[in-house]
């Protein structure tokens, strides 16, 4: 009887509005009890300035009705969120993964499969004889694409599957390819532009073309340009297959830090021959493992040909890869011709093989060789890559591609007329809102609760939600640095309260005001120092990648703050407010770090100013 009193006196107030004042320039009408209402008077007690509230930080907040926040928070305190997560991630826009309902539909002719997105293509072309499906465009242009591939093309004959710009542009893509293509014969699976120019790509191939018979792939200019992520896994792919041609050519070139496994892939199998062509060229710190790849394989051969060259260092460990095989041939060449160098492990590599051929020719440095064959290696010019020719390519175009021109710039340029190139601010991350105080403060947050937090939030084992939450939890749970102080925070409220802890009650947020003048050159207009251009402190706040809107704030020392209008250069009209901030001590920085490699110097002889990005916001103690 209490809860259906308190629902009838919710939904009576619902038609009254309070009138809140001082946001902007207008006065805001809201229901008492939305998680709207709740912020502003939060702001209006913990926040002791006259400043018109923002607008930007006000958008952020759950845009839950107060029916809706008194009954999601019910469920939460009950631990039952998980029942409604579809409605609750609607209500609440949040970002959820969508469930891919079973499929045994089947098909018998030729599809083509044109702007699609989330869906299940289980036993599609299963027992088909010749054909072709073509994906193409398939979920182009999409936030997040989830695709299921299941025992599709299985026991076919001569079909072909084609992925042609799948999933291109997209943003958090988790794509299961489980038994694709197994005890397939003939026929052969293309990939091309797939998955290009993805922010947090994830792929899984199971038992891809496990036990086929020359069902072949070509993976070419698969996740070119793509951006972190787990990458791709490919566990049993192609094992026992017989006669299996693979070619991965641009394979994650140019991508910025994206992993590959490759798990048993062509173990036990007869005759495979797989050629990797400029796999991981030109990307940053690619990082790929190769465990038992080749294991007891028969007459294999393997051609690593500009892997991994011009990279910016990067990771490989070959563990097991080609042991105990018979005949296999394997090709090194201009392996890890990285520009700063990066780290291989060959471990048990070619041990327990017979009659293998093994060549390194020009292959980079920094490799660790353990438990390796003794016989039938050759090295060639190996350790070839000198210091000298890495500096080199370090001063040179190579680097400017991993440093955006204009992502770092010296506080100088911060005056008006100056023309200089502005980075690529726009936010890449799903929209999401905060959750209202009452509901996050019940969900737990610790990677040790992954199990707990997949119920809730409906992650799969090894799936991209997993992995983008427990890397989230991971950076949250991460030490500070010296000197900083940090705080995870998935409400306004804990976002205010943090702010404030750190710069008292009289503070002010920015944000650039929009992504106008982004990869272009602009001209600065006027300038204007924050608390009068005087070295101060702020909280700064960036977003994390998780179901809802999660912010990791800290605190940076020895800033100034700036905002400046920013003009065409060639209209000198106005076309956005920026807001940059420049960091005077950065003797803790790594000399790595990206800024010194696009100014020159390095840590504690320069300061680094770049522009607050999209979505991202500062903190600093108000004008008076």
């Amino acid at each position: 009887m209490r809860i259906l009193w308190t629902f009838l006196l919710l939904s009576f107030l619902s038609s009254f509005s309070v009138v809140f004042g001082g946001v902007g320039a207008s006065l805001v009408s809201e229901n008492p009890f939305t998680p709207k209402a709740s912020v502003i008077r939060y702001w209006n007690k913990e926040i002791r300035n006259e400043i018109p509230k923002n607008h930007f930080l006000l958008s952020k907040v759950s845009p839950l009705t107060a029916v809706d926040s008194a009954g999601f928070s019910k469920l939460a305190a009950q631990n039952d969120l998980a029942s409604r997560l579809p409605s609750f991630c609607s209500a609440a826009r949040l970002f959820c993964f969508p469930d891919l309902s079973p499929s045994l539909e089947k098909h018998t002719g030729d599809v083509k499969f044109a702007v699609y997105t989330i869906r299940n293509f289980t036993n599609y072309g299963t027992d088909r004889l010749s054909g072709v499906d073509s994906f193409k465009n398939y979920s182009e242009d999409n936030n997040v694409v989830v695709d299921s591939f299941r025992r599709y093309s299985r026991d076919s004959a001569g079909h072909k599957e084609q992925f042609s710009n799948y999933a291109s542009e997209a943003n958090v893509v988790d794509q299961s390819f489980n038994t694709y293509a197994a005890d397939a014969t003939g026929g052969s699976g293309d990939f091309n532009n797939y998955n290009k120019e993805v922010n947090n790509p994830n792929l899984r191939f199971t038992s891809y073309a496990d036990d086929s018979n020359g069902h072949g792939q070509t993976f070419t200019q698969y996740t070119e340009n793509a951006n972190a992520g787990n990458g791709q896994s490919f566990t049993s792919y192609g094992k026992n297959g017989n006669g299996v041609p693979n070619d991965f050519s641009s394979y994650g070139k140019g991508a910025n830090v994206v992993g590959s496994g490759f798990s048993g892939y062509g173990e036990s199998a007869n005759g495979a021959n797989d050629s990797f062509t400029s796999y991981g060229f030109d990307s940053n710190v690619p990082q790929n493992t190769f465990k038992s790849y080749g294991d007891g394989g028969n007459e294999a051969v393997n051609s690593f040909s500009s892997y991994r060259d011009q990279a910016n260092v990067g990771d490989d460990s070959f563990q097991s890869y080609a042991k105990n095989s018979n005949g296999e041939t394997v090709d090194f060449s201009n392996y890890g011709q990285s520009f700063n160098e990066g780290t291989d492990k060959f471990t048990g590599y070619g041990q327990g093989a017979v009659g293998q051929s093994i060549g390194f020719k020009i292959y980079g440095r920094n490799k660790t060789f353990k438990d390796y064959s003794k016989k039938g290696i050759t090295f060639s010019r190996y350790n070839e890559s000198s210091s000298e020719t890495a500096q080199v390519k370090v001063s040179g175009s190579i680097v400017n591609k991993w440093v955006e021109p204009g992502k770092f710039f010296r506080e100088m340029m911060l005056k008006r007329g100056t023309v200089m190139p502005m980075p690529d601010i726009k936010d890449k991350m799903p929209e999401r809102s905060f959750l209202p105080r009452t509901i996050v403060s019940k969900l737990p947050f610790s990677s040790s609760k992954i199990d707990e937090l997949k119920r809730i939030f409906r992650a799969g084992d090894n799936s991209t939600l997993e992995t983008l939450m427990l890397d989230a939890l991971k950076e949250c749970e991460r030490a500070p640095s010296p000197g900083e102080t940090k705080r995870c925070v998935g409400s306004a409220e804990d976002m205010i309260d943090f702010a404030t802890s750190v710069l008292g009650r009289n503070v002010e947020v920015r944000t650039t005001e929009s992504v106008n003048g982004s990869k272009q050159n602009i001209k600065i207009g006027t300038v204007r120092g924050i608390n009068g251009g005087k070295v101060t402190k702020s909280v700064s706040c960036h977003q994390s990648l998780y179901p809802y809107l999660l912010y990791y704030c800290h605190t940076v020392p020895k800033v100034r703050v700036y905002e400046a209008d920013i003009l065409d250069p060639n209209s000198r009209e106005k076309i956005n407010h920026g807001v940059a901030i420049c960091h005077l001590d950065t003797s803790s920085w790594s000399s790595n770090h990206g800024a010194f490699l696009a100014l020159g110097s390095g840590p504690g002889r320069i300061e680094v100013c770049h522009w607050i990005f999209e979505n991202d916001m500062t903190w600093t103690i108000a004008d008076s």
